[in-house]
């Protein structure tokens, strides 16, 4: 029941004016807000640790970050239906040469990317431009829900991978075949996660990214989106492929723009 009536509301959601959507989404996210459930508090936790602020201050970033996060779901469902000229409307990249330059060389990048802005809009900015991209989908339940995200996303243009043993192999053959492979890579709390330093505490995030650029032998760049007033703004930097230059890209963004950092969930060992 509760798959139903996601993908209905998905389906209703891109047929509304836009500012009536928006509005409804930001009025959602200030319900969430007041109702402060598990998901409401670990935020205000992570933007405390991120922040170091307290009081009003951190409740109102709190609050503004579940805005962002609605934000990125009314983006979620509308986007299938935005022209070209609207996914490129003021997309600002910064130091984007650094990530293009490999791929009109013919060489594939490594992307890792936090859970920030809209991962989305900025794959079918490139993809649009003629790059070729691939991910990995973690698998969601419910079922229903996990195949129309995947449907969603390959209708973006992008080939999406289930996190399987050929995983990596398959990875590693797309960079060197010139691909983009993107990564989130900010949170991994399985048995495999690399330990690494990130905003002075110990928290775990995936080898995946530096191992890939390693093995293949092509560039890991971090990209961090965050939002502006009508697009995004995508950040981009050659990192040394370890796990540890790519959460220290990670923090040094998520400090300055906290507000679009996505993050609901236990992120630091000592929680």
């Amino acid at each position: 029941m509760i798959a139903y009536a996601y993908l209905i509301g998905w389906r209703i959601v891109r047929f509304l004016p836009e500012s009536i959507a928006y509005s409804l989404f930001y009025k959602i996210g200030d319900y969430v807000f007041k109702k402060n459930g598990k998901g409401v508090r670990r935020l205000r936790s992570n933007m405390q640790r991120v922040s170091k602020l307290d009081g009003e201050k951190l409740e109102d970033l709190t609050r503004n970050a579940m805005r962002s996060y609605m934000r990125y779901w009314c983006d979620t469902f509308r986007l299938p239906d935005w022209s070209k000229e609207k996914i490129n409307f003021q997309v600002e990249l910064i130091n984007s040469e650094v990530f293009t330059e490999p791929l009109d060389n013919g060489r594939g990048v490594v992307v890792a990317l936090p859970h920030s802005g809209n991962w989305d809009h900025a794959a079918a900015y490139f993809l649009g431009r003629g790059y070729r991209a691939v991910t990995v989908a973690e698998h969601l339940k419910p079922e229903k829900v996990f195949q129309a995200f995947l449907k969603y996303r390959e209708n973006l243009g992008l080939e999406v991978l289930a996190a399987d043993m050929r995983t990596v192999p398959t990875l590693i053959k797309r960079a060197q075949a010139g691909f983009i492979i993107a990564l989130v890579a900010d949170r991994d709390l399985s048995s495999r996660g690399v330990e690494v330093n990130f905003f002075d505490e110990i928290s775990k995030m995936p080898a995946g990214p530096a191992v890939i650029a390693q093995k293949a032998d092509v560039d890991l760049i971090g990209a961090f989106i965050t939002y502006t007033d009508k697009s995004i703004k995508i950040n981009f930097e050659k990192l040394e492929k370890s796990v540890q230059a790519q959460a220290d890209f990670f923090a040094k963004h998520i400090a300055a723009h906290p507000v679009d950092w996505h993050m609901l969930q236990r992120i630091w060992v000592d929680d």
